[in-house]
Formats: C-alpha cells, sequence, structure tokens
C-alpha cells in the first residue's frame, strides 16, 4: 500500500478539486449589503412567481406577468410590453399539453428599462422567459432568470445610475419555440440600440451555473467576463459542444446579429427539469446566487464599459476550478502543442524507443475499450423499449456511478499491472496527442482539455520529482473528474463514452507516478467494478419510472 502513497495523495486532492469546483456558493442571506446580489431576497420572487404552473396563455400566466411588472416598477423602470400570437407549430405543442383544441394564444414579452445617464449609448439588456411547460412551476426554469434578473436590477440601481440603460427582457412563449424571443429580436425597435445581452437559464433545479454560449467572434466579449466575474463558470469546451448539438434558447435568435452575448445555465438535478417537482423548495439556492453572481458582476462591468466589446477573435477559456477564468488566443495552443511534442522528444532521444509501442496500444485500447464498456453498459440500461427522456434524466447520478466502476475495469484490465518507463508514458500519450493536433486544428477554442494535460504530462516527465507529478496528477485529475461530471449531466443519458477522453487524459496523467499492481488484486478488483457498473445498469433499467417526469411524457409531442 506504502507506493501507492503518491497516487492516493493525487487522488484525494483531485477528488477534493472537483468537489469544490462542481460546488456552487452559498446563498448569502437578505441582510446582504444592498450592492450585492442575494439569493435569499432573489427567492421571495421565486416563490411567488413558481407557486403554479404558468403556461403561455393561461390565467397563472397572466398573475405571473402582472408580479413581474409591478416589481419592475418599484425598481424605477419603464416598463412595457410587446405582443403577438403563438405561430401554428407551438399552439400544436400547446393543444397536445392542454387536451383541447384553442386557437392561437397571445404572447406578451415584458420590457423593463432602468434609465442610464446616457440614454444613447448602447443598452445592456438581461433576457429570461417567465413561460413554463405544462404542469410544471418552474422554479428553477426559468424562474431563477426572471428573479436573479430583478435582485441584479435591484443591486445595480442601489450602486447609483449608471452610464448606459440596463433593459431587462422577460419573454413569453419559449417553450413553445422561442416564439416572444425571436419577435422581439426581428422587430422591436429597442433591439436597434443594444449593445451586449445576458441570457439566463436551467435545465434542472441546481449545479453550478456555467456560460455555455457566446457570441461568434467572442475574444474581447470573453475578455470582460474573465477580467469580471469573480467565481467563474465558463468553458469554450461546453460552447464547442452546444454549437454542435441541436439545442436552442432565447438567444439562438440575438447571436445571428451583432451583439456581445453570453448565455448561462445550471444543469445539475437534471431529474427537476420540467417536472412537478420543480418547486421553490426543490431549488438549490446555491445555484440561484451562483448565477445571481455571476451576472451581476458581468453587468456591471459591461454598464461600466466605456464601449461595449465588439467582435474579436474566439478564444480559448475555461474556469479553474471555480477560481479564476483562464484565456488565451487560439494560436497558443500550437505553442503548447509543440513544447510538448519537444519534451516527448527529448525523452525518447534520452531512454530510447523501448516501451513506445506498448504505451501507445494500451493508451488505444483504453480510448476504445472504454468506450466500448460504456456504450454496452448504457444499452444495458435502455433495454430494448425506447426511454422516457425524463427517467434518464432522474437517472444521471446512478449513471454517473456506473460510468466510474465501468471505467475503474477498464483502466484496472489495461493499466494496473503496468509499471511504465517515461518513454512508455510517451508512448501511451501519442494516441492523444493525435486527436490533440486534430482538435487544435479542427475546433482550436475547444482543444486545451487536450492540449494542457499533454504539456502537463510532459513536464512531469521531464520533472523526475515526485511532488511535481502528484501535483500534476492531482490538477489534470481534478478537472477530468469535474469534466466528467459535466459531460455525464449534459450528454451522459445518450452519450456516456464521452467519458472515455477524459477518462484517457487523467490516466495519462498519472501514469508518471503509477507503480503497478499485482495481476491476481488487479484482475478481481476489475471484475468487481465492472460487476458492480452492470448491476447500476439493471438498477436504472428495472427502477420504476421516476416521480419527477414531466406531466405530458408519456406520450408523443
Amino acid at each position: 500500500m506504502k507506493k501507492f502513497g503518491p497516487v492516493l495523495v493525487a487522488l484525494v486532492i483531485a477528488v477534493l478539486i472537483t468537489l469544490f469546483a462542481s460546488t456552487p456558493p452559498k446563498a448569502i442571506p437578505a441582510n446582504a449589503p444592498a450592492q450585492s446580489f442575494s439569493a435569499i431576497r432573489a427567492m421571495a420572487d421565486v416563490r411567488t412567481i413558481a407557486k403554479h404552473p404558468h403556461a403561455t396563455g393561461s390565467a397563472e400566466n397572466a398573475v405571473v406577468r402582472e408580479h413581474i411588472m409591478r416589481r419592475m416598477e418599484a425598481l424605477g423602470m419603464e416598463v412595457s410590453t410587446s405582443t403577438g400570437l403563438i405561430d401554428a407549430k407551438g399552439t400544436k405543442r400547446l393543444n397536445h399539453w392542454s387536451g383541447r383544441n384553442d386557437p392561437p394564444a397571445s404572447l406578451v414579452n415584458l420590457i423593463g428599462i432602468l434609465p442610464g445617464k446616457n440614454r444613447s449609448a448602447p443598452s445592456v439588456v438581461l433576457m429570461s422567459h417567465h413561460d413554463t411547460v405544462w404542469g410544471s412551476p418552474g422554479a428553477a426554469d426559468d424562474t431563477t432568470g426572471v428573479a436573479a434578473s430583478l435582485e441584479v436590477v435591484r443591486a445595480v440601481r442601489a450602486r447609483g445610475q449608471q452610464e448606459r440603460d440596463l433593459v431587462m427582457l422577460v419573454t413569453d412563449g419559449e417553450e413553445l419555440g422561442l416564439q416572444g424571443a425571436r419577435q422581439f429580436w426581428a422587430d422591436h425597435p429597442l433591439r436597434k440600440s443594444v449593445g451586449a445581452v445576458i441570457n439566463m437559464e436551467a435545465r434542472g433545479g441546481g449545479g453550478r451555473t456555467t456560460l455555455f454560449q457566446t457570441s461568434h467572434q467572442n475574444g474581447a466579449a470573453m475578455q470582460v467576463y474573465a477580467d469580471a466575474v469573480r467565481r467563474p463558470g465558463a468553458s469554450s469546451l461546453a460552447a464547442f459542444i452546444y454549437a454542435v448539438l441541436p439545442n436552442d434558447s432565447d438567444l439562438t435568435p440575438v447571436i445571428k446579429h451583432d451583439y456581445a452575448a453570453y448565455n448561462l445555465a445550471f444543469i445539475g438535478r437534471s431529474g427537476l427539469y420540467h417536472s412537478p417537482m420543480a418547486t421553490p423548495d426543490n431549488l438549490d439556492q446555491g445555484s440561484l446566487q451562483d448565477m445571481g453572481g455571476q451576472v451581476l458582476d458581468l453587468t456591471d462591468a459591461l454598464l461600466k464599459a466605456d464601449k461595449l466589446p465588439q467582435r474579436a477573435a474566439d478564444a480559448v477559456f475555461f474556469d479553474l476550478f471555480g477560481i479564476f477564468t483562464v484565456i488565451y488566443p487560439v494560436w497558443l495552443g500550437w505553442v503548447m502543442m509543440t513544447i510538448a511534442a519537444g519534451g516527448m522528444l527529448w525523452v525518447v532521444r534520452q531512454d530510447g524507443t523501448g516501451g513506445l509501442t506498448a504505451g501507445a496500444g494500451r493508451m488505444l485500447a483504453l480510448i476504445l475499450g472504454s468506450a466500448a464498456i460504456l456504450f454496452a453498459l448504457n444499452r444495458l440500461s435502455l433495454g430494448l423499449a425506447p426511454a422516457n427522456y425524463y427517467d434518464r434524466l432522474a437517472a444521471i447520478p446512478l449513471l454517473e456511478a456506473m460510468v466510474a466502476l465501468g471505467s475503474l475495469a477498464a483502466f484496472l484490465v489495461l493499466f494496473a499491472t503496468w509499471r511504465p518507463s517515461r518513454v512508455g508514458v510517451v508512448g501511451a500519450a501519442l494516441p492523444l496527442f493525435i486527436i490533440g493536433l486534430a482538435a487544435q486544428a479542427l475546433a482550436p477554442a475547444a482543444a486545451y482539455f487536450l492540449v494542457l494535460p499533454l504539456l502537463l504530462t510532459t513536464f512531469a516527465l521531464l520533472a523526475r520529482h515526485a511532488a511535481v507529478q502528484i501535483a500534476i496528477m492531482a490538477l489534470v485529475g481534478g478537472y477530468m473528474l469535474s469534466l466528467g461530471h459535466q459531460l455525464m449531466q449534459g450528454l451522459g443519458p445518450t452519450l456516456p463514452f464521452a467519458v472515455a477522453l477524459p477518462l484517457a487524459l487523467a490516466a495519462i496523467s498519472a501514469l508518471p507516478i503509477w507503480p503497478g499492481m499485482e495481476a491476481r488484486k488487479a484482475r478481481a478488483i476489475a471484475v468487481a467494478a465492472l460487476l458492480g457498473a452492470s448491476s447500476v445498469s439493471l438498477w436504472v433499467l428495472l427502477d420504476a419510472p421516476a416521480a419527477s417526469r414531466a406531466v405530458y411524457s408519456d406520450s408523443k409531442q
């Protein structure tokens, strides 16, 4: 056990880092300074707005609108509305939910303006939506966005009149196909005076808030975020993944224009998405604090800026465990890859080529083998009948356990008994290096999660110092655990094998201090882990339908 000391120390640090990075801040109490964001203050609006489901066109929705308008007026905002009719597709969905055959419902967007000193300066818009799906009170989706906007406006007002207007746009019909947002950004005269837009969303009931989408050519816009936000959650990898998925939000019609745009959301407690259980009592108030804190910091910086950010070359960005935002130009990735390649070549020149092929084979087998295992386990959890989407969301914690055990089994089968030389580690890095080159060429803003671990692993090989190697394993391992958690929340119900790459990157960072295991023990633990993963998979398959299911989810929309 003593020989595993460095690995265990690094693993404990990695887990602690992951817990810190993935845990929202504590909700700030209602007696906090007026200039700060308080989730407890914002919860008063959450509890009023999310008393009942309030789909577009319903009587409950009208009550919610009246409350929001009164709150806007009390904050000294100039309040107006814009109206329209839900289109045919949205009407069909609404009638499916209600079981009726009603004519197109009216949508009502709410617009509040907190006047700035220079009314001709481009404004900053806080955007959220006030409608819910049928049967869900929507405490998270999107009452958190509405309540956060109101609390941000209150805090901004307490800081004194700003240079430019702050607009609060609360759209209607988002759940019916972005109806209100499409209407506003296509037709409303106010859109011509906008300079920056911050949208707030939620898919679940908790977790860290992440900036997951930006306007195109985001370099200048992201620099503002990086400089301003004190407890960030941001990822250009998440932005890349979101861009290739068939998802939309109210920001979709915005990014077609030239505004600096930011989209923030939390997706933890995923089973509460569109759920009848999405009540104020089930909302993680820390997640509301996280969202509001980030939005207030960003809003304050944008309101005070002499000039709002314009289009600039896309940047690589990510938060380092929620402590600060790392941001750099995409070309720097090529420099890092060159340094990593030079360091690996130096190791091979010093130590020879023995173990190079074996390392590459093992790593390639880990990537492909773990992906195959996780795919098979996921298929087992699905069974033969089509799965209910909301059941899969509720099952994410179990699916994460399944993936963790399956990943452990795959690693032990391929690496447990191997005590690699430095050249062996270089060999193991080669498949990842090739993938990293492809990512840097095709998706340079998203490649950092490959590039940086390869660079750090190279430093670990060159340093030959246990403390450095432990620190690098802890940093890379902690980031990959956090990334794996985020991938499981976002993609886990359908694509859990996406975790294969974070697993491989965590493994490569551990190899410089991996001491090797006795084959018999390794096999026993691997078999136990695989049996455990299979058991969890069957648990998901045989579990009763989730109580958190959306009420309309048992039939096709």
